[in-house]
Parts: structure tokens; C-alpha cells; sequence
């Protein structure tokens, strides 16, 4: 018998004209689209060109148009301020509508651009929705951003209004928003015109005469204005992701594409219908937050939760699951650090004892590779699936998963299973040439990508070519490393430039984290390579213990040496590894290795914007000397 999945997937690469238009059906159209893909100008390939959408629209009226209006949309659960508030289709719809005239009352209109700097909290995913509904561009710029990081964003989106709060809370500290908005004005080149700030109980900020408005008096004098038609081709947001030149890149999304892809996605990948409930327990400032918090749920008329809070010490390692029982969540989508941390913290997970989660039927992973040592105390104590699924911030949604609603494939840890549907992936070598089965190469995706993808990136057409297609004409590049086994699943080892050369030996970083993870004492680890005027590079590992482990450091350390040389064998050279206290993380959770590499091979680093705590990197610096490795700390 033909699987569903296998059928979908032959379609979406043999004809995408059929398979993207038959889902997109499935959305409100103001007008139909003259083309589903449109291959006049390639590479910059679009979709749906000549019809008109509102995203706003099929998130919120279409739902309350047929029905929906008197169920759940947004579920605020903030730990953080002892708060919980749900809004209907029809009050969200409301609120949205509301905020969109208060927008429009400051002159922002289609194609002009608004910055949001906000907290996890209702009023950022409103702001997103009023500028969709009004045909305005949103650029989400994760809250708590240093003032330069999101003057660079300024510069370059050139918002006319800027959407912010007077603070966020990171656990029990207070994070002043508006100063560091204040701040980054100050230094930008381009100057928004208004700021419009949401003034929170715990910190009022001082306001600036005649530049800054009041968000609650705002939208309390407000008409609510109903919904503009666009392109399905013009742009829904831009969002920032990291540049290897400093500079950040904006990728931008479209309407019409991003809008069919994300509904589409929600039944297919995640096996979520309309009235069930989802949580992605992520950041409204990452792409998670844009597709799987705000836009895709919505789409789908589902309900979606807001989550302002920490996977431990808000209050504590039970916190997702006090949700999950309370809310009656159906998938948890989250980060691998999470439950790392929850991990470390409750290894036995005794907290999860004191909750009912017979409405939970599946955990979903990204962000960064998941090791197979978490996704099995996963799997083992939820007692249901644990999806791995690989995607960028640049794709929007997955590139590869377990598509639980069209057929779940026996999983296999460390891999994200097989391309979702759309996804024609590949691995090559250096010159582009494809390679066997089971062999490590680069993973690309052959062109056309599917919707909802980055069609570019934000007036930089040259940059996106230079970035995402010159290296492998006619192919996406990931900047993944990885391989394809036989059943066709798709194995993400490492960034491509995490694969490091050993002797001449082209090792997977990954896979010795595998190895790592998988002792029983070791709550979290990484491995990066470091230069070796002998070998070229060699492997060094970090290793976070678990709560309360208390052998040895140079006994556990031995242990994990021995099991790499077991079981990837002396050509990895793994003879060194170190504990640490922590390891430096991006704010959505990824692993800093880059900027550890650097340190450790005494080359010139800049702070990242995203860091989570600088001071972690003054830890591993002294950990790096205890090794030999890095310059001592002046």
C-alpha cells in the first residue's frame, strides 16, 4: 500500500503546481492566484503570484466568520507574573483590529515597516497580527537585545513606528526594554518616527514628549479597521538571523506562500486540527515564535500558548508540565536545551508525577540536534513520541520530520526522519556531486524551494544569491553537514563548518556529542575542533554533570574519552574534555561553539548579541587554561 507520506512527497516534487495549489484551497483568497509557481525569473522563484490574501484574516476572521469565534485563540500563561489570560477568536480579533487603527492612525499603511521589541506577552503577537491585517511589514527583534544590535536593525528595516514595552522579566529580574530602545534610537542613523510603549506594572518607563505614546490610551481611543488585501507575493515581515560579516540578514517572508505552507503544515508535521490545543514553548523574537506561536496555530484554528516563562525555575523543572495537564496541551514543540535543562534538574523526572498528561500526545525537537541520550528520557518518561524535525530560520517551518499526520516512520534517534513534503534534499560533496548513501556531505535542497520560504533577502538581492545559492548552482544551501541512510532519512551532524578535519580524517563534531550524552553522569555537552599544528584539528569536549552527581570530574572525564575511542574509534584523537558549570548559549538555546572555538584557538571574537550571559565565557576561558588552551584572562 502506498503511504500517504510517500504519495504527498512524489507529488510536492513532481508536480507542485497541484500539490501547493490543492492546499492552498484550504485558505481564504480575496483573489485567486494567476500562477502557484511562478519560474519567470529564476532563481528568485515565487508563489501564488497575482492573488491577493490577508494573513490577519485567515488567522482570526476567517475563524470567527465560520463559527470559531467563542473558542479559545491565545492562552497567556506567565509564571513569571502569576498570570494566566485567554482570549477568544473574537476578542483577539478585537484587541488586533483595535491596535491595527492605532497603527494606522500613525500614517503605517501597506509596505511600511514597524519594529516590535517586546516581551513574551499577548500584546507582541497582537501588534505582529495588526500589521498583517493592515498590509504593514513587522520585524520582530528578540526582546532584551543590546541597544547597538537593534540599532543595526533600525538602520535597515527603517521602521516608521516602533512597538515596545516598558521592561520584560528574565525569572525574578527586570529587564528595562525602553532604556535599551532609548538607547539604540540614540545611536541609529534612522530615526522611527513614533514608539508606542506598553507600560507593565512592574517597571514604568519615562516617556519621550511628542516621540512616545502610551499603548493602553492609544488603544482605548482607537477605531478598529478591518482588513487590507495584498499580494500574495509582497512582504509579510522581515526577520534578522545572524550574518557571517556582522551585518544581520533579513530574511523576509511572504504572505500568500508563508500563509498556505504553515496551515498546511499544522495537520501534515504536527497532526494538530482545528480546536486542538498547541504549545511551542519559544521566543515570539525567533522564528519558532513567528511560524509556531503566532501564525501557524492561528491559521489553522487551533489554540495556541504563549508561554512567558523558563523550562526551570519558573518556578521549577515542572513547569511544562503543569501547563501541558492544565491547559490540555496535544504537542509541545521546544528546544533541546530545555529539557536538557530539565533533565539536569529533575533526572527522574519525579515532577512530572504530580500531573495528569493523558492529554499529551507528542513532543516535537529543534533548534539544534538533539541528542539521542535526551530524546530517549524523553520518550521513556512521557511515553510518547519524541519527534526530532530539522529546520532554519530562512525555511520557516521543517525541512525534515517525522510527518505524524500523514504517516509516522519508526523513529530512529539522532535523525529528524525524512523531507517534508516540498523538500527535494540532497547531500553533495565539495564540486556538487552527489554522494552514496550513508557518506557525509553537504545538504542542499534543490531548487525551486518550496512556499514559505525566504524568497530573498530584505533589499539584498545580491546577498541572498551570495549566501544561499552560488556555492551549489541551482541548490539551497543549508550550511549543514550531514548524510542520507538508505530508508531515505536525513542525518543533521553538524554545521558544515563544524565538521572538522582530523589528520585528514573528516569527523562529525556531532556524533562525538552523541557518544558524550550518552553517559549516564553527563546532562549536557559539546564538542568543537581546535587547532593542532600536528593533526590540522583535534576534538575538545565540555561537559555540563547532572544535579547532584558528585564522583570524580577526572574519573567521569576518562570514562567519556574511553567511550568515544570505542565506539568512533582513535581517529577522532579525543583525548581531551573538561567540566563546566554551564555552557554559553544563544537566548533561543544554541550552543555558542563558534565563539568557544575562537577563544580556545586565541583568535580575535566579538560578544554575540544573543549571548544569553556573557559571564559564562570568563568560565570557559579559566576552563579552556585548566587544558591549555586560550589566553588567560587579563
Amino acid at each position: 500500500m502506498i503511504k500517504k507520506y510517500d504519495e504527498a512527497y512524489a507529488q510536492s516534487l513532481e508536480n507542485p503546481d497541484t500539490f501547493w495549489g490543492a492546499a492552498a484551497e484550504d485558505c481564504h483568497w480575496y483573489k485567486k492566484w494567476d500562477r502557484v509557481l511562478d519560474d519567470s525569473n529564476v532563481p528568485f522563484y515565487r508563489w501564488f503570484t497575482g492573488g491577493q490574501v490577508n494573513t490577519c484574516y485567515n488567522a482570526l476572521d476567517y475563524h470567527v466568520d465560520n463559527g470559531r469565534g467563542d473558542q479559545a485563540a491565545l492562552i497567556y500563561d506567565s509564571p513569571v507574573t502569576d498570570t494566566i489570560k485567554t482570549y477568544t477568536y473574537s476578542e483577539l480579533r478585537d484587541t488586533v483590529a483595535r491596535f491595527a487603527g492605532v497603527l494606522a492612525a500613525q500614517g503605517v499603511g501597506k509596505g511600511g515597516r514597524v519594529i516590535i521589541y517586546m516581551p513574551m506577552i499577548p500584546e507582541a503577537a497582537v501588534a505582529m497580527l495588526a500589521c498583517a491585517r493592515i498590509g504593514a511589514v513587522h520585524s520582530v527583534v528578540f526582546g532584551g537585545f543590546a541597544a547597538n544590535e537593534l540599532a543595526t536593525r533600525i538602520n535597515d528595516a527603517k521602521p516608521k513606528v516602533i512597538v515596545s514595552a516598558s521592561c520584560g522579566i528574565e525569572v525574578s529580574k527586570i529587564i528595562p526594554y525602553k532604556a535599551l530602545l532609548d538607547g539604540a534610537i540614540e545611536v541609529a542613523e534612522f530615526k522611527p518616527e513614533k514608539c508606542i510603549i506598553l507600560q507593565r506594572e512592574m517597571e514604568k518607563a519615562a516617556m519621550i514628549t511628542d516621540r512616545d505614546i502610551d499603548w493602553m490610551e492609544a488603544q482605548a481611543a482607537a477605531a478598529p479597521v478591518d482588513c487590507v488585501p495584498v499580494a500574495a507575493t509582497d512582504p509579510l515581515y522581515i526577520l534578522y538571523t545572524s550574518g557571517t560579516t556582522g551585518q544581520p540578514k533579513g530574511v523576509v517572508r511572504d504572505n500568500g506562500g508563508h500563509m498556505v505552507a504553515l496551515k498546511w503544515s499544522m495537520k501534515a508535521v504536527y497532526n494538530i486540527d482545528a480546536g486542538d490545543v498547541f504549545w511551542a514553548a519559544s521566543d515570539v523574537g525567533w522564528v519558532v515564535g513567528h511560524s509556531y506561536i503566532v501564525y501557524a496555530p492561528l491559521l489553522k484554528g487551533a489554540t495556541t500558548i504563549l508561554f512567558e516563562g523558563k523550562p526551570v525555575g519558573t518556578p521549577d523543572a515542572g513547569v511544562f508540565w503543569r501547563i501541558i495537564s492544565q491547559h490540555k496541551v496535544k504537542a509541545l514543540f521546544t528546544a533541546p536545551t530545555a529539557f536538557r535543562a530539565i533533565k539536569r534538574e529533575d533526572p527522574k523526572a519525579l515532577l512530572m508525577k504530580d500531573y495528569d498528561l493523558a492529554c499529551f500526545q507528542a513532543l516535537y525537537l529543534a533548534g539544534e540536534r538533539s541528542d539521542p541520550d535526551t530524546l530517549q528520557w524523553a520518550e521513556t518518561n512521557l511515553g510518547v513520541p519524541v519527534i526530532d524535525h530539522w529546520w532554519q530560520t530562512e525555511t520557516g517551518r521543517a525541512i525534515a520530520a517525522n510527518c505524524m499526520g500523514l504517516h509516522a516512520f519508526p523513529v530512529k534517534h539522532g535523525s529528524p526522519t525524512k523531507a517534508v513534503p516540498g523538500w527535494d534534499l540532497q547531500v553533495v560533496d565539495e564540486s556538487c556531486n552527489p554522494v552514496e548513501a550513508g557518506k557525509i556531505g553537504a545538504l542542499v535542497v534543490k531548487l525551486p524551494l518550496p512556499p514559505g520560504t525566504l524568497p530573498t533577502l530584505w533589499q539584498n538581492d545580491k546577498r541572498f544569491l551570495d549566501s544561499y545559492l552560488e556555492e551549489f548552482p541551482g541548490y539551497y544551501k543549508t550550511a549543514d553537514a550531514g548524510f542520507i541512510d538508505e530508508e531515505g532519512y536525513a542525518y543533521i551532524m553538524a554545521r558544515t563548518d563544524d565538521i572538522i578535519n582530523v589528520a585528514g580524517h573528516r569527523l562529525s563534531t556531532g556524533a562525538m556529542e552523541e557518544v558524550l550524552a550518552d553517559h549516564p553522569d553527563v546532562a549536557e555537552c559539546a564538542v568543537l575542533g581546535v587547532d593542532d599544528k600536528l593533526k590540522g584539528q583535534i576534538p575538545i569536549g565540555f561537559l555540563v554533570l547532572n544535579a547532584g552527581v558528585e564522583r570524580s570530574h577526572d574519573e567521569i572525564v576518562a570514562e567519556v574519552i574511553k567511550m568515544v575511542r570505542e565506539r568512533i574509534g582513535p581517529v577522532a584523537a579525543f583525548k581531551t574534555a573538561t567540566v563546566v558549570a554551564r555552557l554559553p548559549k544563544t537566548r533561543s538555546g544554541k550552543i555558542l561553539r563558534g565563539t568557544i572555538q575562537k577563544i580556545a584557538d586565541n583568535k580575535e571574537w566579538k560578544m554575540p548579541a544573543t549571548i544569553d550571559d556573557p559571564v559564562i565565557l570568563d568560565e570557559i576561558t579559566d576552563a579552556l587554561q585548566t587544558i591549555g588552551l586560550g589566553q588567560a584572562r587579563s
